[in-house]
């Protein structure tokens, strides 16, 4: 789809029919040029972004169902499935230079540094797996934290790793340390489901009850509701590349773009002021809580001035 601010501008450029199953993780390349699909029916495809026409496929690529896919590079990339496995592709070679199972559980999301060196993918089985891309092994697992771990992100310019977890609690990891888990922050959220970065302290969360939290890490705070899907849970969340507008996708079969433009400037210190427990999530936009009024009739503003305002649990002494 090409995505416009004005109404019935949005359009769709083409669709793909390839997967014989269900299509369950898409990831554009580095330079856009291309698209990556992974299906339930144990294939991966390489499609042009701006045709839709399949260039490369891989029709079975992993013994389990294919669960989440991240390119590393123009010619790199990794995949994972539901048993546990990953796999880093060289599309050069036309086949797989790293095959692991490390993992007992499915593997829910992945991420890599700046250099492309470190693989981090986050498993059902509750723990974070290291897999070092250039030397083409496994590093280490950490130890299974409570409940399914659903995604992970790097913070603090790489420091600092943040996964979410199904019991609605992030855990917080030190680079080189990630044995066991340095912090954790439990959020007023049924699960996290997913979560995407918008600055170095600033992540976005999507959760089962269909609202998206906007949550500043180190010091831990949730700052406030970015948007939501009445009630439905929320798949995915992206944001463009200057950081601005963030998409989000529910189970209400909508795609939804907010303006997060204003969480770039939020500065939060250590100081938290003392707050009712249990009080409102703040809303950081127009449209957040906007139509839902009723539905979301708990988590309405108190209107407190600051944005340090939050919700949850401690952590705070692992500071920066």
């Amino acid at each position: 789809y090409s995505y416009s601010c004005t109404e019935g501008e949005n359009r769709q450029l083409w669709s793909s029919g390839h997967h014989l199953k269900s299509c369950r993780d898409v990831a554009f390349s580095q330079d856009g040029q291309k698209l990556f699909t992974v299906s339930k029916d144990k294939s991966i495809h390489i499609l042009t972004a701006e045709e839709g026409r399949l260039e490369t496929r891989f029709p079975k690529a992993h013994e389990s169902a294919l669960n989440c896919v991240l390119p590393i590079d123009n010619h790199i990339f990794a995949t994972g499935d539901d048993g546990g496995a990953v796999k880093v592709w060289d599309l050069r070679r036309g086949s797989a230079i790293l095959e692991a199972r490390q993992q007992e559980e499915y593997i829910s999301a992945m991420t890599v540094d700046g250099n492309g060196k470190i693989l981090l993918t986050a498993s059902g089985d509750g723990t974070l797996g290291v897999f070092n891309v250039k030397r083409r092994r496994f590093e280490l697992l950490s130890e299974p934290q409570n409940g399914d771990l659903t995604s992970v992100v790097l913070l603090k310019r790489g420091r600092k790793v943040a996964c979410g977890s199904s019991e609605g609690t992030i855990y917080l990891f030190n680079w080189d340390g990630f044995g066991a888990a340095s912090d954790r922050f439990a959020l007023r959220a049924e699960t996290i489901d997913c979560m995407v970065p918008i600055t170095d302290s600033i992540v976005c969360v999507g959760s089962l009850d269909g609202v998206i939290r906007a949550v500043n890490v180190l010091p831990n705070r949730v700052l406030g509701c970015v948007g939501q899907h009445l009630g439905e849970p929320i798949e995915q969340l992206a944001v463009a590349a200057d950081g601005k507008l963030l998409a989000s996708s529910g189970h209400d079969q909508k795609v939804k773009f907010w303006d997060v433009s204003a969480l770039g400037s939020m500065v939060v210190d250590d100081y938290r002021r003392k707050k009712k427990k249990g009080g409102p999530l703040r809303a950081l936009s127009s449209k957040a809580l906007g139509s839902g009024e009723d539905f979301f009739a708990d988590l309405r503003d108190e209107a407190e001035p600051e944005a340090a305002a939050g919700e949850g649990g401690g952590g705070d002494s692992d500071s920066d």
